[in-house]
């Protein structure tokens, strides 16, 4: 066997259907690229059609197999809508990528109910409920990928965690029960924790070069994180490779958690 056929055979997602939810920008659009480009029919879904039609139209172009669902995914009535009509596109997804994610941060004084309630409906519970309706899917064809992307605020309180940083801490703990329940029937579950990364969901942060160079430092590479740095580790997780990695927190973070 050649090498290029050892490594075709370990990481290749051919005859694989992979949904990424927050598809279309950031994170979860480097991801779905990477997957796509791995071989796998990919549905994108996010809320934007444009930024949707854009990701999608460059995946096409470079020979990848893809399509878009737009919906909103902070109810549950549209975490269902989103689900069936991405089931529909290829058929079920063999891979699940939970990317779509909020990030409001008022003080803690003035978290109010209504960002607390919309930060877990995005952030948690939508992760939750496709869970629910692909994972035990999965577990019966004997081959399945959950990959949720947390955060550091999952593990340690900094910049204002709020809500965030429990829906996120809450995410990992649901990674752990899906894979325990999931895990003996060839699905593993597991999540991609970023260090501070230079994408929409950070333009406040990022926008203030002061606290964007500060976070630099913190890392050990000296920078702060690409989108693109997330794409090895997603077709690492969705592939044959990880097949004996399950439950865990694999942090893409530039060694900021250990520095």
């Amino acid at each position: 066997m050649t090498y290029r056929a050892y490594l075709s055979d370990l990481f290749a997602l051919d005859d694989r259907t992979a949904l990424v939810t927050g598809g279309s920008s950031g994170i979860g659009r480097a991801i779905a690229g990477a997957l796509a480009r791995a071989g796998a029919r990919v549905v994108v879904a996010a809320r934007g059609k444009d930024q949707l039609i854009d990701t999608v139209d460059e995946l096409r172009s470079a020979g990848a197999r893809a399509a878009w669902v737009a919906g909103d995914v902070a109810t549950r009535a549209g975490v269902r809508a989103v689900a069936e009509e991405a089931a529909e596109v290829f058929g079920e997804p063999d891979i699940l990528v939970n990317s779509a994610g909020i990030n409001l941060r008022p003080p803690m004084d003035e978290l109010g109910e209504d960002v607390w309630d919309t930060t877990m409906a995005v952030n948690l519970e939508a992760p939750f409920l496709l869970g629910q309706r692909f994972g035990p899917g999965m577990a019966e064809r004997g081959f399945g990928r959950i990959v949720h992307v947390t955060s550091q605020q999952a593990h340690r309180a900094f910049v204002q965690s709020g809500a965030y940083g429990v829906s996120k801490g809450g995410l990992e703990s649901l990674a752990r029960s899906q894979a325990e329940a999931w895990s003996p029937y060839g699905v593993t579950v597991n999540t991609l924790v970023p260090g501070f990364v230079m994408t929409p969901l950070n333009e406040r942060i990022a926008a203030d070069p002061e606290k964007s160079a500060a976070l630099a430092a913190r890392t050990m590479i000296g920078r702060n994180g690409l989108a693109e740095d997330f794409e090895g580790a997603a077709v690492f997780l969705a592939s044959r490779a990880s097949a004996y990695v399950t439950g865990q927190s694999l942090f893409v973070d530039g060694g900021l958690s250990v520095h």
